[in-house]
Order: structure tokens, then C-alpha cells, then sequence
């Protein structure tokens, strides 16, 4: 019995160190050569495995991007940024949801923007990826502003719906990356300018 388990957790290592290899030789590629469409014959040369092994890991191509943008969020800090937003205070909450999120916006950007320009390109395997991490964001943003209102935080005139839709523009990796990449701000002045603008525009 004891041999078996051993065997079973061996497999289910080698299992996820290959998972591993193709992910990160999504990465790779992804960056290498942003504007190029992705090859599963090239992902599998790059991680070292057969094309079979890829489908075998992920399933299927939108499988296979649907564990990047899992990643994405993991590498970049998702949990952090999860705990920073469910803050006793709604406000501190508030600040620590967008500075979580441009961090992990920051963490990897250019994978990031990749992936949201190919997402127009390759609906079926890249759109449904981004599109389950926006609803995430969405429900986030969603559940923040609810609890904004519930703390008697939110100004007389704004609504939760209001609220909402405010964060979800200030959280969009657009709105990051227009600060980032565009006026060159570091991560710390990113965060610090959405948070201003979500305080001045929502809060009492």
C-alpha cells in the first residue's frame, strides 16, 4: 500500500512539473512573439513534450488558456490582493483591492496585454479566458461597492450601481496600463491616482 501511494504521488509530480513546462512555454512564447498566433505543435517543442502531452494536460486549447490566465492571477497575487480587499473597512479594503490589483496587473503585464489582444483574434480559445477573468473582476468590484454602501461609506448621490461601474473602469488592466505604459507612473503612483480618483469620486 505504502509503495503504491509513493508510485500515485510520484505520477501526480511528474504530472504537474509538466503542466508546468507548457505554461511556462506559453509564457515564453507569449512574449517572444506577441503578435503571432500560438502554435500547440511550438508550445509542446518549447516545454519539451510530445503535442499529444498538451491536450492530455489541458484538455484543449481553450483549456490550455484558460490555466494561463489561472496562472496569471495566482502569480501575480490574487490571494494578497482578495485579503487586502476583505479589510474590516470597507475603505481600507477599497485601497488595498486596487493596489492588489495593479500589482498584479504589474506582475505581468505583458502577457496581460497579449492575451486581451488576442482574446479579439481567437474568441473561442483566448476570449473565453478573458472573459471568465473579467466576470471575476466584475462580481469583485460588484461585492466591494456593495460593501462600500453597506459601511455608510458611499456619498449620498452615488448608488451602488454607480459605484460599480466606477470601480470597474478604475480595476480594468486599460485603465492600469494607460498609467503604467503610457505616463510611465511606477506601481506605486498607478495605485495611488486610482485610489485618489475612487475616494474623491465615491467616498464621503
Amino acid at each position: 500500500m505504502a509503495t503504491r501511494k509513493y508510485e500515485q504521488r510520484l505520477r501526480a509530480e511528474a504530472a504537474e512539473e509538466t503542466r508546468r513546462r507548457i505554461l511556462d512555454a506559453l509564457y515564453q512564447r507569449l512574449r517572444e512573439a506577441p503578435a503571432e498566433p500560438v502554435s500547440i505543435d511550438r508550445i509542446a517543442q518549447l516545454a519539451r513534450v510530445a503535442r499529444p502531452t498538451v491536450y492530455l494536460a489541458f484538455g484543449s486549447r481553450a483549456g490550455l488558456f484558460d490555466a494561463v490566465g489561472a496562472d496569471v492571477l495566482q502569480r501575480g497575487g490574487f490571494e494578497r490582493m482578495l485579503q487586502a480587499s476583505a479589510h474590516a473597512s470597507a475603505r481600507e479594503g477599497l485601497r488595498g483591492g486596487i493596489r492588489g490589483v495593479t500589482e498584479m496587473y504589474a506582475a505581468n503585464r505583458d502577457v496581460i496585454r497579449v492575451l486581451s489582444s488576442m482574446a479579439q483574434l481567437d474568441a473561442a480559445a483566448v476570449g473565453g479566458a478573458t472573459q471568465r477573468l473579467e466576470q471575476g473582476r466584475a462580481s469583485g468590484m460588484a461585492h466591494l461597492a456593495q460593501r462600500l454602501a453597506d459601511h455608510g461609506a458611499l456619498r449620498p448621490d452615488v448608488t451602488v450601481d454607480h459605484a460599480t461601474d466606477l470601480l470597474w473602469l478604475l480595476t480594468s488592466f486599460e485603465s492600469f496600463d494607460l498609467l503604467y505604459t503610457g505616463r510611465k507612473l511606477s506601481v506605486d503612483k498607478v495605485a495611488k491616482a486610482l485610489t485618489t480618483t475612487a475616494e474623491h469620486s465615491l467616498l464621503q
